[in-house]
């Protein structure tokens, strides 16, 4: 109980601090910024490589502005390519749970019927939310034997929201699981705790609190609940953001979710509009997650999401196609690969500043010094998988950490830019 009442206590003073901040823009110089980031994302729809994002589908409908005939044309493509690609993965028994559940949240923001989307594993049909309950199980099992998911906590605490949101009750085993995890601070990237899980595993039991599916321990759930606020609100950084640039949406995302007064002046609010206002936001998904939080939304929205009405007055104008010259300015970006053993070797090559990070290891690796590197395709953009033909799976719980002069890098390999002089490590890394 004393426990409790401390953690309130520090919520309390810590929410006081993050509802007040300095003066901010007019509500029309924000509705205005809200429309260019929703129209960057409907763009990103017409040059996006690859699977059709759902994290993308359900920031435009969780806004306020609309384009419903793209919207549709998106969704025509989630239930077409991503599904496939999803009855794929499950017809080779790999868990795929994180794009299950996000594909169930942008089907459920266009208010489809969930009951009407099936998957056929060994010959026998089931719906999405079956597979999705599995997928779960499967999660929940291996954390009894295991001590931690089979993908991440960040994947399971999405496979709760989506049931929950849904309409699904929660077993109370899985919500229990979460639970347990967040109260002994499970949630880690490396050594480094993970703003992005806490926020998400915020939403989850936030759902599974107001469903009443986990009334057997409601003391529990309310004080790790308090735990998480707690752990958001204490990665606060002086310039507003919480965690870091790219997590500060599903951040105050998960406060508003869980009752916390983040008004428009907050200066996690402020960080992010200075950010979009930078451009600092190139990559959709990251969009796709601050809009819904600038907008003062959280997926728990989508519980509730009607599609009745929506405003479709969002138009995108054309735009004159930019040809972009490489830099005649030349750098230098030593690359340090450290493999599994511990073993280093280093390279050395120029690259035209401005270049990105995919465009500078492309260039070193055409040098035929004996680097080289694969790569995989995620939500994020492409990632590194080999190096150097060192594989990084996840399925052995490892990641090419990358970092630039000894500073972790918190954008992929697409969007970092090679702007100076400077030392990238690609270390392969355990988790």
């Amino acid at each position: 109980m004393r426990l409790h009442r401390m953690l309130s206590l520090v919520i309390v003073a810590g929410l006081l601090a993050f509802a007040s901040g300095k003066p901010c823009e007019t509500q029309t110089s924000n509705s205005e910024l809200h429309i260019s980031l929703n129209k960057n994302l409907l763009r990103s729809l017409e040059t996006q490589e690859g699977l059709p994002n759902p994290s993308v589908h359900l920031a435009l409908r969780l806004s306020n502005f609309h384009n419903l005939a793209m919207e549709s044309e998106h969704l025509n493509k989630l239930k077409n390519d991503l599904h496939n690609d999803i009855q794929s993965s499950l017809s080779n028994s790999q868990s795929v749970v994180g794009l299950l559940s996000l594909y169930t949240l942008a089907l459920k923001s266009s208010c489809y019927d969930l009951n009407t989307i099936t998957f056929t594993v060994s010959e026998r049909s089931e719906t999405l939310l079956t597979h999705l309950k599995k997928q779960m199980e499967q999660e929940k099992e291996h954390i009894a034997f295991s001590h931690r998911p089979l993908t991440n906590y960040y994947q399971y605490s999405l496979g709760v929201l989506a049931l929950c949101v849904s309409g699904i009750r929660v077993n109370h085993h899985v919500s229990n699981k979460l639970i347990k995890a967040a109260e002994h601070e499970k949630f880690k990237h490396g050594d480094t705790e993970s703003t992005d899980t806490y926020a998400m595993a915020g939403m989850a039991l936030q759902c599974v609190k107001d469903a009443g599916s986990h009334v057997q321990n409601a003391a529990e759930l309310d004080t790790v609940l308090s735990k998480i606020q707690q752990k958001l609100l204490a990665s606060r950084r002086n310039d507003g953001h919480i965690g870091n640039e790219f997590s500060t949406g599903l951040a105050v995302q998960a406060l508003l979710a869980m009752g916390a007064p983040v008004s428009e002046c907050a200066a996690s609010m402020e960080a992010m509009r200075t950010d979009a206002r930078n451009n600092r936001y190139n990559n959709a998904m990251a969009i796709s997650q601050v809009l819904p939080a600038l907008q003062q939304k959280s997926y728990l929205t989508v519980k509730s999401k009607e599609c009745l009405n929506d405003d479709d007055t969002l138009v995108l104008e054309p735009i004159d196609p930019m040809v972009v010259l490489p830099s005649q300015t030349k750098v230098t970006v030593t690359v340090e690969v450290v493999t599994s053993s511990g073993a280093a070797a280093l390279y050395s090559v120029e690259v035209p500043k401005g270049s990105s990070l995919l465009e500078a290891l492309g260039l070193l690796k055409m040098k035929n010094v004996g680097f080289t590197f694969d790569k995989e395709s995620s939500l994020w953009g492409p990632f590194l998988s080999v190096v150097n033909g060192e594989q990084a799976r996840q399925s052995d719980r490892r990641y090419w950490h990358l970092s630039s002069d000894g500073t972790a890098l918190s954008e992929g390999v697409t969007d970092f830019k090679i702007d100076a002089a400077q030392k990238i490590t690609l270390k392969n890394t355990i988790y």
